[in-house]
């Protein structure tokens, strides 16, 4: 039966402790469904009008936020709700407002508890480069890149910006100065953001996302001159990842990016996170790949193919591939 005098906050928490899930999504006309290891499934909350979803979407919106969300039928935002903070995109359909909102810790969790492998932690200690952090929507990302963050933050004494949309884990300083920027708050997008960064002294620089060829462009300019930068993409594994951001540049500029990316790149880490066989919880699985001489040169060469063969005789360098970290979660029961 539906209510409109539904108050959304307190239904959010109260699926929230009861199903500890890694998404929960409300819409109009709906009960609330959530996500849980993975796994999508309704919840027996009331039935949610527009009114009243609309009332708790528009609260959490500054006024050019509400005007963007009319003009454009959707707007990503952070919220928070009591100890609870969340990545929220609420969207326009048919049938009325809808919102995804993406459970974010309030402190940066603990990489040993998480299964992150040394390798990707150890990135922190790069002076320049370009490090991507790679897969499918929901995999970790951010997680992984805000601990790489927080232990630069923790071991030197840096300058670091980062330019997210929307913000997600929040940083206070160590022994870095670190300055958070939000696209459309404070940034319009990630090229203006990443351009002005560059004229701001960082060492490191954090991009929530490379999303077209100006910021592309930029990431690997800002990576060359002395910068550690880092990034996501939704790509799922290291030669996919460079044939992204190459094919990304008209034919007549890709041999010249091929030469900057394998001059540029530091490493890319691919994950995804598996279900263990009693479906009760996700392990992260990491492809690790490492740009060392022999991967700069199949980069230079296009021959991307062959990267996966380098990959699989370097583990003493920390590499592992997708299949091989699968495998060694099986063997240790975790998938």
């Amino acid at each position: 039966m539906s209510d409109t005098n539904i108050n959304v906050v307190n239904i959010i928490k109260e699926v929230f402790d009861n199903n500890q899930p890694s998404d929960i999504h409300i819409g109009s006309g709906k009960c609330v469904s959530i996500r849980v290891n993975g796994e999508m499934a309704l919840t027996e909350s009331s039935i949610l009008d527009e009114a009243s979803i609309w009332n708790f979407v528009s609260k959490k919106l500054t006024e050019e936020e509400i005007i963007q969300f009319k003009k454009n039928g959707s707007i990503d935002f952070a919220l928070v709700l009591g100890d609870l903070r969340f990545r929220a995109n609420a969207y326009k359909t048919l049938k009325g407002t809808f919102c995804a909102l993406r459970i974010i810790p309030m402190h940066i969790p603990d990489f040993k508890v998480l299964g992150i492998p040394n390798t990707v932690i150890e990135l922190c200690s790069e002076k320049s480069g370009l490090i991507l952090v790679t897969g499918p929507t929901g995999s970790g990302k951010s997680t992984t890149l805000a601990m790489i963050v927080d232990q630069i933050n923790q071991r030197y004494p840096h300058t670091v910006i980062t330019i997210e949309d929307p913000i997600e884990f929040l940083h206070k300083d160590k022994r870095s100065i670190i300055s958070q920027r939000q696209i459309g708050q404070h940034v319009p997008d990630f090229a203006t953001g990443l351009r002005a960064s560059l004229r701001e002294d960082p060492d490191v620089i954090l991009l929530g996302e490379l999303r077209d060829l100006e910021t592309i462009s930029l990431a690997l300019t800002a990576a060359e001159t002395g910068h550690l930068v880092l990034a996501t993409l939704h790509t799922s594994s290291a030669p996919s990842t460079i044939s992204r951001i190459i094919d990304v540049f008209p034919a007549g500029q890709q041999d010249q990016v091929r030469t900057q990316v394998a001059e540029a790149l530091n490493a890319v880490v691919s994950q995804r996170l598996i279900r263990d066989p009693k479906g009760e919880s996700r392990n992260g699985a990491f492809e690790i790949m490492i740009n060392n001489n022999p991967i700069a040169n199949l980069i230079r060469e296009n021959k991307l193919f062959q990267i996966n063969s380098v990959i699989q005789t370097n583990a003493a360098l920390g590499m592992i591939t997708m299949d091989a970290s699968i495998a060694k979660l099986k063997a240790e029961g975790k998938a």
